[in-house]
């Protein structure tokens, strides 16, 4: 009995080659909990693509992937002066976002990454004519920007590329690779013709593992259903229940990252209305749970245990039973399942 991650392994595939075909020469990522899938597993499908580069988010996801990929690896992560040195072979390749980074790491495959509208790291424009001196001592693999996801303010992705680009050839620096991020098909294509002595490539992890969302699906089997009438308590905190109805018992809890959300960004007055409502409902513990039984998502009984979810069935659904399997609406980032079936 467990919570299962189910892959329609065929369609999946296919998406991976679709997205390939859209960006030719894509760097998969393979970062956190592996999109939900895992290291080992995505390294595999990367192998399967035929990728040279794997990115990865930190050191030690490299020095445990590096086992399971036998092309190059690329940290996502800037380096920084005085971090935990982490035993890494010479196919691994660090990213430095500033100029202290790139003298720190003499000898080494270094991508240099600029400082995009995100604003979270990168090589400045003022930092330019101090580049020249800093990357003779290191195997410059290209330079990499990583772009916001939405832009509100009606600016265009490819537009903020090409002026890095104008930068970088103005300060008479090497452009034969650029890695970029959040990215469009018709986007990287208008670059490509642009720039055609530069190589761009996609760094894609979200669209390539999870841009099918038909070809998997979490699913959590039930381990006990006990009757329950109105009044009755029950749990840890021996709650009453509200009605008469069913307690089921589903594999999946805390462990798993069932009942653990991140935080979104909200647009529109209907959405805010929605997590108004939603933060009034958990001040009198009623709580939505992510599993779907009788064709909707039923309540927490009570917040979810470590590896278990006490779920409220009202009398008026179909009774569960030991064994069932209820649908569970989980976010890939955050969840690890306790098997995964390939069909």
């Amino acid at each position: 009995m467990a919570l299962t991650l189910y892959v329609d392994t065929a369609r999946w595939r296919a998406h991976h080659k679709h997205v390939q075909e859209q960006f030719p020469g894509l760097v998969p990522v393979c970062k956190g909990n592996g999109y939900g899938f895992g290291h080992d597993r995505l390294a595999e499908e990367a192998t399967r693509l035929g990728s040279d580069v794997l990115a990865v988010g930190t050191t030690y996801e490299a020095a445990r992937i590096k086992d399971f990929f036998g092309g190059d690896l690329l940290v996502l992560t800037p380096y920084r002066r005085g971090e935990e040195p982490v035993p890494l072979p010479d196919r691994v390749v660090r990213s430095v976002s500033s100029i202290d980074g790139v003298y720190g790491l003499v000898g080494a495959r270094v991508v240099i990454e600029v400082m995009s509208s995100m604003k979270r790291h990168g090589i400045s424009e003022q930092d330019l004519p101090q580049l020249h001196a800093a990357i003779e001592n290191v195997r410059l693999e290209g330079f990499a920007i990583h772009l916001p996801l939405d832009r509100t303010d009606g600016s265009d992705a490819v537009e903020e590329v090409i002026g890095w680009m104008d930068r970088l050839r103005a300060a008479r620096l090497p452009l034969h690779t650029m890695f970029v991020s959040h990215l469009k098909a018709d986007e990287l294509a208008r670059l490509r013709q642009q720039f055609p002595q530069t190589r761009f490539r996609a760094r894609i992890g979200t669209r390539l593992w999870l841009g099918d969302h038909e070809a998997t699906e979490y699913r959590g089997a039930v381990l006990d259903v006990t009757r329950v009438a109105k009044g009755d308590r029950f749990g840890y905190r021996q709650q009453k229940a509200a009605s008469d109805g069913f307690l089921v018992v589903v594999a999946g809890g805390t462990s798993h990252g069932v009942g653990l959300e991140a935080p979104k960004a909200l647009h529109g007055v209907m959405p805010r209305a929605k997590g108004v409502a939603r933060a009034g409902l958990a001040t009198v513990n009623r709580n939505l749970s992510p599993f779907v039984w009788g064709g909707k998502q039923r309540w927490f009984a009570e917040p979810p245990h470590m590896q278990v979810s006490i779920l409220f069935v009202p009398s008026d659904a179909p009774e569960p039973h030991v064994g069932d399997e209820l649908v569970a609406h989980l976010r890939h980032t955050t969840t690890q399942f306790d098997r995964i079936v390939d069909r």
